[in-house]
């Protein structure tokens, strides 16, 4: 059969281009910063907005695209950066490319939670992000939907919306959650249902995460494997859509915010990452933008499902480090042979 890659422009690095800048950058002076940004611009705005008010002197440039486009730009770019910040990705995503950002430690450090705590040196936990299905109810309707093994019922054939995993890291998070929880906790004994969720995606891959929960709430894909955000949005705007936090297992995992290795606005990308991380941010995060804070001194969200009353359950970080391209390459295989 032959495979259809559906092609969303607005995550194709070189094609997007969103300026939230406030005159003229140069990216050589002391006034701007360039961040490279997978975020939804509804994400993004209410945040750079409040950054510029506070830092009225700097200019800020969003590079919107997917998390994978963005970093082979950053790879590209190492002996010569265009930008300062990667802002987004999560740490399954950008640990095997670690050496290419700056050690930084967020003066906001002490406040963040224990389990989010920058270890590494270049990677400031950002939000916490659970793996999630997202529903379009009208498209379902009464076909149950629960978790990883509802996705193979042969009536949602071709209806499920997945992306590309090696371009959106919300989709390899989805794979790793997967391999984890139909493996009962052993990632090799979760091939079997990977193989089975390809044939029912029927030849249909998308190309980044936004065409996921887009593709869903659109009424295009009955079903989506997307990150929380993606379909909290829709949920909180009263769009017909819920999530549902798989009963097999929900990986929650955090996505980070990187300095670029050799930054040429390096003190205003240090501005951003402690602005990021700071108490006002986060809780606007929190309270208004469907994500959930790192930070210790922050109650829990009041529009996210508690974690109290999700399935959590956790991947091995070195096993999934030492094995990403070998399942990236696997999921192509099994994908393109079906």
């Amino acid at each position: 059969m032959k495979k259809i890659i559906i092609i969303c422009s607005v995550l194709l690095s070189l094609a997007l281009f969103y300026s939230c800048s406030s005159g003229n950058s140069d990216t050589k002076g002391g006034n701007s910063l360039v961040i490279y940004c997978p975020h939804p611009l509804e994400f993004i705005n209410p945040l750079v907005e409040d950054f510029k008010a506070k830092n009225p002197g700097i200019n800020v440039d969003i590079i919107a695209a997917g998390v994978g486009e963005l970093l082979k730009r950053v790879e590209s770019e190492k002996d010569n950066p265009l930008g300062d910040i990667l802002w987004g990705g999560s740490l399954n995503t950008v640990k095997p490319k670690v050496e290419l950002f700056e050690n930084y430690t967020s003066t906001n450090e002490g406040s963040i939670a224990e389990a989010y705590k920058n270890t590494e040196g270049a990677i400031t936990r950002f939000t916490a992000i659970p793996s999630v299905i997202m529903i379009n109810t009208n498209l379902a309707g009464n076909i149950k939907i629960e978790g990883y093994e509802d996705l193979l019922n042969p009536a949602l054939k071709g209806k499920i919306a997945f992306a590309d995993p090696s371009a959106s890291s919300s989709s390899f998070e989805h794979l790793v959650n997967m391999l984890y929880a139909m493996g009962k906790g052993d990632p090799d004994k979760g091939w079997d249902y990977v193989n089975k969720l390809c044939a029912n995606l029927d030849g249909k891959l998308l190309s980044g995460s936004s065409a996921v929960y887009k593709g869903v709430a659109d009424g295009e894909y009955a079903v989506g494997l997307t990150f929380e955000e993606g379909g909290a949005n829709y949920v909180s705007a009263g769009s017909p859509v819920k999530l549902v936090y798989m009963k097999e297992g929900v990986i929650i995992k955090p996505d980070g915010i990187y300095i670029i290795k050799n930054a040429k606005n390096l003190e205003n990308a240090k501005k951003f990452v402690d602005y990021a991380t700071s108490y006002d941010a986060q809780k606007t995060i929190n309270d208004k933008l469907n994500r959930r804070s790192v930070r210790s001194d922050l109650p829990p969200s009041a529009i996210l499902q508690a974690t109290e009353t999700i399935n959590v359950i956790s991947d091995d970080e070195a096993v999934v480090d030492k094995n990403k391209q070998n399942w990236l390459n696997k999921f192509k295989d099994i994908f393109t042979s079906i």
